[in-house]
């Protein structure tokens, strides 16, 4: 066999042609790759999560929201805390046929497991739906203009202006005439848990009521996001608690749709072409016709090249027409 391309370059630090075949000795003088967890450990004796026995803390007494705190927080709730954490799942567990219980089932048409079903359903969770992230680094922002000496009202009518329209914001039409959001707000006030999030959150509902043209308020993801952020957990926390949690409905959402529906088969399902909104239908160019009928994706000049681009943002399907905005990661807290 011969050298294939700069492998036998004498500045390589080996010598290709004759490395070691099949299985060599692990290189003593580097360090191999181990996990390392401040979170939990586990042995033939017992399972420990932030220094607690799992057993021990079930044996007395302690539920599951007890242990999320411990794993999240690495501490022990209080009572008040404990029933707000409660109350935000329980609310999060069901919402009816939402993206998430929809993936579910798409999924069980398959005639998959439920756990990738439940997967499935924790993948609806983004930067819109249940988009707790980046809600919590919006108020973040916010609080932080308060901590440079702006006043709560101040730093809320910045964070509206430059968030007003976006699904991330937490103020909306969408619970005008459902009062379990302002419900949420007020079970968190009188549990005497509204630190900062919630008194902030107040703030900016009023700043974008301002500058709405149309009814807002609180929504669900501006209630449960705040509340989950003053009882301690952090956005990225809340993500993932809120979703997993939404998991478990999504699971009897998959087994409702196993029971009552057959499972689809691939090229069963058909699109009838009255729900096709593309191109009429045309014949197929030869070959020799291909260079009188169709034409290049380039561009010569900067004109043409902007006429293009707006032509092809008319063209659904090819993704010119979205427009993502990418975040600078040396500048995400």
């Amino acid at each position: 066999m011969g050298i294939i391309g700069n492998l036998d370059d004498p500045r390589l630090p080996y010598d290709y042609a004759n490395r070691e075949k099949g299985t060599v000795p692990p290189d003593e003088k580097r360090a191999r790759f181990q996990w390392a967890s401040e979170v939990a450990y586990k042995n033939v004796h017992r399972i420990v999560t932030r220094g607690y026995d799992t057993t021990e803390l079930v044996e007395q007494g302690y539920g599951v929201c007890d242990i999320i705190f411990i794993d999240f927080q690495a501490r022990i709730p209080l009572e008040e805390e404990l029933k707000m954490l409660n109350y935000c799942m329980i609310m999060a567990l069901e919402d009816g046929l939402s993206s998430p219980a929809n993936m579910a089932r798409i999924v069980a048409g398959s005639k998959t497991i439920l756990t990738q079903a439940a997967g499935a359903s924790i993948l609806a969770f983004g930067h819109a739906f249940g988009a707790y992230d980046a809600f919590g680094k919006m108020l973040n922002k916010g609080l932080a203009l308060v901590e440079d000496g702006k006043t709560m009202a101040e730093a809320a009518k910045i964070i509206a202006k430059e968030n007003i329209g976006q699904p991330h914001l937490g103020v909306s039409e969408l619970m005008l005439k459902d009062p379990a959001a302002g419900r949420m707000i007020a079970r968190v006030e009188k549990l005497g848990l509204a630190e900062k999030y919630i008194p902030f959150m107040k703030e900016v509902i009023k700043a974008v009521q301002e500058l709405s043209d149309e009814p807002v308020d609180i929504d669900m993801l501006g209630a449960m996001g705040s509340a989950m952020f003053d009882i301690g957990f952090s956005p990225e926390a809340t993500w993932a608690i809120l979703a997993v949690t939404r998991a478990f409905a999504a699971g009897c959402h998959f087994m409702e749709e196993m029971e009552c529906e057959p499972p689809v088969r691939l090229g069963e399902q058909l699109t009838p072409r009255e729900l096709y909104v593309g191109p009429e239908d045309k014949p197929v160019p030869s070959l020799k016709e291909r260079d009188t009928t169709v034409h290049s994706g380039q561009f010569a000049t900067p004109e043409d090249w902007k006429k293009g681009f707006d032509a092809k943002q008319k063209v659904r399907g090819t993704g010119w027409a979205i427009v993502e905005d990418i975040a600078d990661p040396r500048k995400m807290q």
